[in-house]
């Protein structure tokens, strides 16, 4: 290596290192390629499906009418291949459900739940946004003719409620502009005294020390030769500017304290930029996210047999049988030529499965996260009345809760619906175990204590825990770094004539954009099959 590009690396690593330092302050750590390489969070990998044709009439068994299953239904169909759905359920969808007036829901050990929400309301209970770099689940929504509005994922005039700090700021809403510009403020403020006072200068070449003190100036709203953080008008005033005389020009907030942020944990809620699944706005199908399942269905012929549950799949070298029960409660068994099983894994590992000892431990190799969502239809929006906060969610440390948020949709309307908590793991597994009722009652008293009129704005509401439905046994799957690297491939390749395809095949976990996708790939692999034969 010259001693030229060494140099350059060198400079190139310190630099690197040292914004690593200045993220750990005011922001989280520059780490978004190294997501990808590492398998956490990845970009959506197929913008489209495989061309196929001349299927001839081969017969595919698909188990599972969820996104997975329905892709390849509409792919297989379109290719000329004779196609026949079961599923377990009395619609499409798998877990891509919107709540609405009439739906209905049984938890496993609880009551008969029927959505009383206001004709036009509804809680995507299950998935509930886009990424827009799930370019395969986008790819359906233009086809079909699904339209999109823009899914508020962050805001900063929302609040941040943490009760787990101490100091003024415990257990006050707070809102996420004032904190973020407070600590961004102090910590460029530091940071930029440091570089004044030369303590920094061996990281800079010719030039770059203005112009990175100019970064930190428009980046902190510093002022002065000194660099000193007062605050922004971008934190909100404590009286509004207006016309006239009288409010006049306005009264500019307060900034905390840095100790008083520090301490109350608020700063948590803060990142230099967007998760690379979680972008600050994102997407959702007008009207709900059912919209996509129905999609598919009225681009498909009659090829789903409802209330059809799985009991037996079995298979010679000639062909495949599976065996259900239907809405009438009469076993049925029908035969094809393939298999294409979008059950989730933690339900399939209960029915009887003719494949290799092999494949069922891996099957048996994920675990399925408890997850939890409640909707509250509110009398009124007072969350924008009183608050003017229009879309995304509240921050609150109660694990109980996780997150509420405000619909990103009616604006201004009278009515809407709030998610009340989106719990996870074992926190989701505890309030699950309560009724419907005290599922309410817990989320109204959460949410009272950030804006005063929730409570009493509580109209009705309708809840899930995933892990207590029959046909899911959880919200998504989760594979350990053993399991992916033992098992997960096992389940990628078949098993004789049984092909396995869903989100919990893929690098997308929890996402619909895994379950198209890997029905993408299992579809191509069968349709070589097919030609090869």
């Amino acid at each position: 290596m010259s001693p030229e590009i060494s140099a350059a690396a060198s400079s190139a690593m310190s630099r690197r290192l040292f914004l690593e330092k200045l993220s750990s302050v005011g922001g989280t750590a520059l780490v978004l390629a190294g997501m990808s390489a590492l398998g956490f969070g990845i970009e959506s990998a197929m913008a489209a499906p495989p061309q196929l044709s001349g299927g001839g009439g081969k017969r595919i068994l698909i188990l599972g009418a969820g996104v997975a299953g329905l892709t390849a239904a509409y792919e297989l169909s379109n290719a000329g291949y004779q196609v026949v759905v079961l599923e377990a359920r009395t619609f499409a969808g798998g877990r891509s459900q919107s709540a609405r007036k009439g739906f209905q829901l049984k938890e496993l050990g609880g009551e008969l739940q029927t959505c009383t929400f206001d004709e036009g309301l509804y809680i995507n209970h299950g998935p509930w946004r886009l990424p827009y770099h799930h370019q395969s689940v986008l790819y359906y929504t233009k086809k079909f003719g699904v339209p999109l509005e823009v899914f508020v994922n962050d805001n900063d005039h929302s609040f941040i409620n943490f009760t787990k700090g101490s100091g003024p700021l415990a257990s006050k809403p707070v809102r996420k502009q004032e904190v973020a510009a407070d600590i961004r403020g102090y910590a460029t403020e530091m940071l930029a005294k440091c570089v004044q006072q030369g303590a920094l200068d061996q990281q800079f070449g010719a030039g770059d020390k203005e112009m990175f003190l100019a970064y930190l100036k428009r980046e902190g709203y510093l002022e002065g030769k000194d660099m000193k953080y007062l605050g922004t008008d971008g934190r909100g005033y404590d009286e509004n500017p207006g016309a006239g005389v009288d409010p006049g020009p306005g009264k500019a907030s307060t900034p905390h304290s840095l100790a008083d942020i520090l301490h109350s944990n608020t700063w948590r809620t803060l990142g230099s930029v967007a998760n690379f699944e979680q972008q600050r706005t994102m997407f959702q199908p007008v009207g709900g996210m059912d919209r996509i399942p129905a999609g598919f269905v009225r681009n498909l012929g009659p090829v789903i047999r409802y209330s059809a549950k799985v009991e037996k799949i079995s298979q010679d070298p000639g062909k495949v049988e599976v065996a259900y029960v239907d809405g009438k409660g009469q076993r049925t068994t029908v035969t094809g030529d393939y298999v294409l099983c979008t059950i989730p894994l933690s339900v399939l590992r209960n029915i009887d499965i003719a494949v290799s000892d092999r494949f069922k431990k891996a099957i048996g190799g994920a675990s399925y996260a408890p997850v939890g969502k409640i909707g509250l239809q509110m009398k009124r929006r007072f969350w924008e009345e009183d608050h003017q906060i229009y879309g995304g969610h509240i921050y609150t440390d109660d694990p109980d809760i996780g997150s509420m948020t405000v619909p990103s949709t009616g604006f201004q309307g009278q009515k809407g619906v709030v998610l009340g908590y989106y719990n996870f793991g074992g926190n989701a597994a505890k309030v699950s175990a309560m009724t419907p009722a005290q599922r309410m009652a817990f989320a109204a008293a959460a949410g009272s204590k950030v804006m005063p009129a929730y409570g009493e704005s509580v109209e009705n509401a309708f809840s899930v825990g995933w892990h207590r439905v029959e046909h899911n046994l959880g919200g998504w799957a989760q594979w350990s770094d053993e399991g992916r690297r033992d098992d997960y491939p096992v389940l990628t390749e078949p098993d004789g004539r049984i092909y396995l395809a869903g989100e919990h095949l893929s690098y997308l976990g929890g996402w619909q954009a895994g379950g198209v996708e890997s029905a993408w790939q299992q579809i191509a692999k069968i349709h070589k099959r097919v030609h090869a034969a």
